[in-house]
């Protein structure tokens, strides 16, 4: 069975490129070991959300009196009927990539796939049957998978990853989560909004310690406000699990600390899924566990492409996504450029939720680069007051020779959404003083950007 492209992996660098590609005309297929939407769509990106949500509804609810309401008795949250609810939510995202491919005239081949020389794919099914599929263009995008430390060996009940942190039978009691990146930050809110009794564990000294340290610092408090306790400069050196509870042993600046829970959620990062799927045989070249590729996603093979997790770059869904969308139009000749990953926003969908793009101070300052910075606090925002919650605010770096936006770091209600605008003011090269310039709405959060930039020039009205 011949095509012109054969995607391997149907997350959202997969199935995106599949799409664009037969929008291009071009014949494709999509090989798929589980469930079409890959993990982002089935167990990442989208039932995390979806749960997040809820936490969120469930928050407003304890909280009612502060918006003038009042509910009779103390309200409960059904877990059972909120990890049924993430489930449907993904379920339904997985049945609208199942319906796009079929727009699209796009086959869909279940099973796992291995690439071999010669731009042939062979799959094998769960009867071990295999089939052989041959195509002009190969694109990997197998993803990622939970990454485990020596000290964390999963085992699906006490010590367990974030899949199955979506779906537990029962909320559990206390609970130590392992990494404060986004999935561990998610989590430990999550089940402390639950009524869960979190403890959340960093190696490094600041909690998501790839944002600005401002950022880092006011999330910490935010979370110990929530009660989660937040453990920095911390390592998790064994888990004992042979009681009824897991005793966590960690190393602290202070000495060693056991606490115990009912379970451990290791959120240390993620894995790359290269095993077995055909690179040493086909000769495609590898480096500390990602494929090697170009600027446009070509290995060294010829007809073979790499997008995603397992190539250079970021691991998130937007990203891969952009990424087989360009791999594609260059294929089909269309004139396209590299990517620049300087300009990817980052979100971290907490309460309060975070949000970045571009340089933080000190990557700023490190460079040697003379910067103006502005910062405006919800505090000082009518409508983070009138939504009933202050806690944040939005920081701007612009250079100070030029006025170029060189990095934007904002922690509070909604700054997932209003992140985009600062990427598409930076792909647009918009300086300070034109930030200013801009009319924003009011009364919204996203003022506070144009306030956070006129603080940066001496200008803002509102502090």
């Amino acid at each position: 069975m011949n095509y012109d492209l054969i995607v391997i992996g149907s997350g959202p660098g997969g199935y995106v490129a599949a799409i664009r590609a037969a929008q291009l005309g071009m014949k494709t297929a999509v090989v798929e070991k589980e469930s079409v939407g890959g993990v982002c769509l089935n167990w990442g990106c989208i039932p995390t959300k979806a749960l997040l949500k809820s936490a969120q509804v469930f928050n407003y609810m304890k909280h009612a009196a502060d918006y003038g309401l009042k509910i009779d008795g103390e309200p409960k949250a059904d877990f059972p009927g909120v990890i049924k609810r993430s489930r449907d939510v993904a379920n339904g995202m997985s049945n609208g990539v199942n319906f796009l491919f079929k727009k699209n005239k796009i086959d869909v081949i279940n099973g796992f796939a291995t690439v071999k020389p010669g731009k042939k794919v062979e799959v094998s099914n769960d009867k071990k049957e295999t089939t052989t599929y041959e195509a002009k263009h190969i694109i990997i995008a197998t993803g990622a998978r939970s990454r485990e430390l020596p000290a964390l060996k999963q085992d699906g009940k006490k010590i367990i990853g974030y899949r199955k942190a979506m779906s537990l039978d029962k909320l559990p009691e206390s609970m130590v989560v392992v990494g404060s990146g986004a999935i561990g930050s998610e989590f430990a809110y999550f089940y402390n909004s639950m009524g869960t009794n979190v403890t959340l564990v960093e190696f490094l000294p600041e909690i998501v310690p790839l944002e600005d340290e401002e950022v880092s610092k006011q999330l910490a408090r935010s979370f110990k406000k929530a009660g989660i306790k937040v453990m920095t400069s911390a390592e998790v050196t064994s888990v004992d699990t042979s009681g009824k509870k897991c005793k966590v042993i960690i190393k602290t600046r202070k000495g060693e600390e056991v606490i115990e829970a009912e379970v451990v959620l290791s959120a240390v990062g993620i894995a790359t899924n290269l095993e077995g799927i055909g690179l040493e045989e086909t000769g495609i070249e590898t480096a500390s566990n990602k494929i090697k590729v170009d600027d446009f996603y070509r290995t060294n093979v010829e007809g073979y492409y790499a997008i995603g997790d397992i190539v250079h770059g970021p691991a998130l869904a937007h990203v891969a996504s952009h990424e087989g969308i360009t791999c594609v139009e260059k294929i089909a000749g269309l004139d396209v450029h590299p990517i620049d990953y300087g300009n990817i926003p980052s979100c971290t969908y907490t309460v309060p939720e975070v949000a970045s793009v571009g340089m933080t101070e000190k990557q700023a300052r490190d460079a040697g680069i003379e910067i103006k910075v502005g910062k405006f606090p919800y505090s000082a925002s009518g409508k983070a007051s009138a939504a009933g919650n202050k806690e944040g605010f939005v920081k701007v770096i612009f250079g100070a020779k030029y006025g170029e936006w060189l990095g934007a770091h904002m922690i509070g209600d909604n700054v997932t959404e209003i992140i985009a605008e600062v990427v598409a003011a930076r792909k647009l090269e918009t300086t300070g003083e034109e930030v200013i310039k801009t009319i924003h709405p009011h009364p919204t959060m996203s003022e506070a950007v144009m306030e956070a930039a006129a603080a940066a020039y001496g200008e803002v009205i509102h502090l």
